[in-house]
């Protein structure tokens, strides 16, 4: 297993971070004469900013404190987070070789369920703390910039569903959940996962029934983390747009890689849905290697279907884009690497709107929402 294969094993987990934090020493500032994005609205795909996450140490799970989001949102044009709980963290846990997540454990009856109401009220939290707005339907995300810091409700895995499906509706509307991703770091009753040997062979019918449910409810499906026959099945089952929130694009996957192939990139591209490059530093050397796998993301699938997923605070250590503070700097890359503005336009927030839009139209959200 390579290096960039390896370091992307453990991204999205919950563990130390060895001293990452969104306000670390690592951030990279642009120049007051430096170009910002002056998108309609920017948005990260897929983040855990704030320190969301759970702990993996069940007694502190929702103490530990929050660090700046609204903050470094404002200061780097960040308008939208989709910011994502992750309920699986007692369940998994560093492999042997220390290079990946693994699940250690079945999870007890209801754990996972429990969990994530934990982590539910951890996000709400934060949300309160922060000041930060709730986005419930495509009229708020577009009136995101005015607002202020804002996000949209995920959550990384649905193990929290357990095999039931009404649960995609409890969350929709106790928790304004908007966003969610099938699996992350154990196969559930929904699929397999790209870091694990297969179980189901794909998408199992559970998750199929998951998919058409979040289609009805209005809420955006995220196959990040499912291999190739799962995305392939997804594909055919959804009728709205799919989104593989964080990864990127390499010829050959490892049996183990978080990365995607072409073939993989289009299956989502051809549902109208989009792929968010993430800053993995083991792939990526900086910001402007990041943008250039954005830009051969684009040669395969076309500008219209890449986006930003930061997985912000999700690594155990600093990625390339750590802070929204560097959003100004991203923007600067992506136009030397080849985007037209308008376009960069496109990948900072553009693209993720039209999917949002298109996940509500005609959905139950919709039809509830005064302001859609």
């Amino acid at each position: 297993m390579g290096t960039a294969a390896a370091v992307g094993m453990v991204a999205c987990s919950a563990g130390p971070f060895r001293g990452y934090t969104e306000v670390g020493p690592a951030i990279s500032l642009p120049s007051a004469g430096e170009p910002r994005s002056n998108a309609a609205v920017t948005i990260d795909v897929h983040s855990h900013a704030g320190r969301v996450i759970l702990s993996r140490q069940e007694s502190v799970a929702s103490q530990r404190p929050f660090t700046p989001l609204a903050g470094p949102m404002r200061d780097g044009g960040m308008n939208v987070v989709c910011l994502a709980i992750v309920a699986d963290t007692t369940a998994t846990h560093v492999a042997a070789d220390g290079m990946r997540f693994e699940p250690f454990r079945t999870p007890e009856p209801g754990e996972m369920y429990a969990r994530s109401q934990v982590a539910f009220a951890r996000c709400a939290a934060l949300i309160e703390q922060q000041g930060l707005h709730v986005i419930e339907d495509a009229a708020a995300l577009r009136a995101a910039p005015a607002r202020g810091p804002s996000v949209i409700v995920a959550s990384e895995g649905a193990d929290f569903l357990e095999g039931r499906i009404e649960r995609v509706d409890e969350a929709w509307r106790l928790h304004r959940l908007r966003h969610l991703q099938l699996t992350h770091y154990r196969v559930n009753e929904l699929g397999d996962i790209q870091t694990e040997p297969p179980v189901h062979g794909g998408l199992t019918d559970f998750g199929a029934a998951v998919i058409e449910r979040c289609n009805a409810r209005g809420i955006v499906v995220d196959v990040a983390h499912g291999p190739f026959d799962l995305v392939q099945r997804a594909a055919k089952v959804t009728t709205r747009p799919l989104v593989l929130s964080h990864t990127s694009l390499t010829p050959r996957p490892g049996p183990r890689s978080r990365q995607i192939s072409a073939a993989h990139a289009r299956l989502v591209a051809d549902t109208d849905g989009l792929i968010g490059v993430w800053p993995n530093a083991g792939i990526f050397a900086n910001l402007e290697a990041m943008a250039r796998g954005a830009r051969q993301l684009a040669d395969v699938v076309g500008a219209d279907h890449v986006a930003l997923g930061s997985d912000m605070l999700g690594f155990i250590s600093p990625p390339v884009f750590n802070s929204y503070r560097q959003l100004r700097a991203y923007a600067s890359a992506l136009q030397d690497a080849g985007f037209a503005p308008a376009d960069v336009d496109k990948v900072l927030g553009g693209n993720y709107l039209r999917v949002f839009e298109a996940t509500l139209e005609g959905s139950a959200t919709a039809r509830s929402s005064p302001s859609a």
